[in-house]
C-alpha cells in the first residue's frame, strides 16, 4: 500500500504528458499554413475587402450587394488568382487605415494614388482614371473650379478632392460620406460640392433641378486597390490578376457597361501598361449599369 501514492502520481504525470502533447498537436492542426495562405490573408482563399455603398456607378450597394465598376473588376481579378472577395461597407475617410491595420485585405473605393497616401498603404497598378466635378444649387452664378475663393465649399474627408481643396485653401466643410455632401447642397449650408465627377453629374441628374453641374476636370493620377504597408505578395498578385483582365477584354466589357461613351485619356494604360487592351465587346443584354460620362475618383 505504500507504493500506491507513488504510482497514482507517476499515473497522473502520465496522463498529463498524453494531453500536453493532444493540446499540442490540436494546436498545430489549428496553426496557419503559410503554404495555405500564401498571401497573409485574414482568411485563407477569402479577399476581404472594404469599400462604400454610396458611390455608383464606381462602388455602391444595390439590393443587397456590393457591385459597381471597381468591385465588379476586384472580383473578376480574384477569380484569375483563385480567391472570393467578401466586400464590407466602411467609411472612404476611415478605409486607408483599416487596410493598413489589416480590418480589410484590400481597399476598393476609386482611390486615387498620392504621395502622402503612399505613407498608410501600397497601391497596385492602376486601373483607373477619374474627373473632379463642381456640384451648386440651380441658381448659383459659379461656372468653375476658379471662382471657390470665399465660398463655403463642401467634400468628403480624406479623399483627393478634400486634398484640392485644401491645397487652394479654400478651408472645405468635411464630411463622412458622399450623401453628408449632398444633404450640404439640398440645405443651403455649402455654395459648391467638389466631387467625384460621375457621381455629381448623377446627383445632379437624380435632383429634380435643384442641383447643377458647374465644372469638370481631369484628376491628377490614376485609382488603384490599396493593401497593407509591406504586403508584397497580394499587391503583385493582384497586378498579376489585373492584367489577365485587362488581357481577355473583361476590362474593357466593364469600362463599356458602367461609363458608356466614356473617352479613355490617350496616355491612360491600365495595370503594367505591357498588355493590349481589347476593344470593348458588346454589352449584354440586362446588364446595364447607371450611365456616366466620367468616372468618380475619391
Amino acid at each position: 500500500m505504500r507504493f500506491l501514492p507513488a504510482l497514482t502520481k507517476v499515473a497522473a504525470l502520465g496522463a498529463a504528458a498524453v494531453l500536453a502533447a493532444g493540446a499540442l498537436t490540436a494546436c498545430g492542426d489549428d496553426a496557419p499554413n503559410a503554404a495555405d495562405n500564401p498571401y497573409g490573408l485574414l482568411q485563407a482563399g477569402v479577399l476581404r475587402t472594404g469599400t462604400l455603398t454610396d458611390a455608383p456607378p464606381n462602388v455602391y450597394l444595390k439590393d443587397g450587394t456590393f457591385t459597381g465598376f471597381d468591385n465588379d473588376l476586384l472580383t473578376a481579378v480574384a477569380a484569375k488568382i483563385g480567391l472570393r472577395v467578401e466586400f464590407v461597407g466602411t467609411d472612404f475617410s476611415a478605409l486607408l487605415s483599416q487596410v493598413n491595420n489589416h480590418k480589410f485585405d484590400v481597399g476598393s473605393s476609386s482611390i486615387t494614388i498620392t504621395e502622402a497616401r503612399k505613407k498608410t498603404v501600397d497601391f497596385g497598378n492602376g486601373y483607373d482614371f477619374g474627373y473632379f466635378g463642381l456640384d451648386v444649387p440651380a441658381g448659383s452664378s459659379i461656372t468653375g473650379f476658379d471662382q471657390l475663393a470665399g465660398k463655403r465649399v463642401v467634400v468628403v474627408q480624406g479623399t483627393v478632392q478634400d486634398d484640392y481643396a485644401t491645397g487652394q485653401n479654400l478651408n472645405p466643410v468635411r464630411v463622412p460620406d458622399y450623401n453628408g455632401a449632398l444633404n450640404q447642397l439640398k440645405a443651403g449650408t455649402a455654395d459648391a460640392w467638389i466631387a467625384p465627377a460621375e457621381i455629381g453629374e448623377k446627383t445632379a441628374a437624380d435632383s429634380g433641378g435643384k442641383i447643377k453641374v458647374a465644372a469638370k476636370q481631369l484628376s491628377p493620377a490614376p485609382t488603384a486597390y490599396a493593401v497593407a504597408k509591406g504586403n508584397d505578395k497580394l499587391r503583385e498578385v493582384l497586378n498579376k490578376g489585373l492584367d489577365e483582365v485587362i488581357a481577355d477584354g473583361t476590362w474593357s466589357r466593364l469600362q463599356a457597361q458602367y461609363y458608356p461613351g466614356r473617352p479613355i485619356p490617350a496616355d491612360f494604360k491600365p495595370g503594367s501598361g505591357t498588355v493590349p487592351v481589347p476593344s470593348a465587346a458588346t454589352e449584354p443584354s440586362g446588364t446595364a449599369a447607371p450611365s456616366a460620362s466620367a468616372s468618380a475618383a475619391s
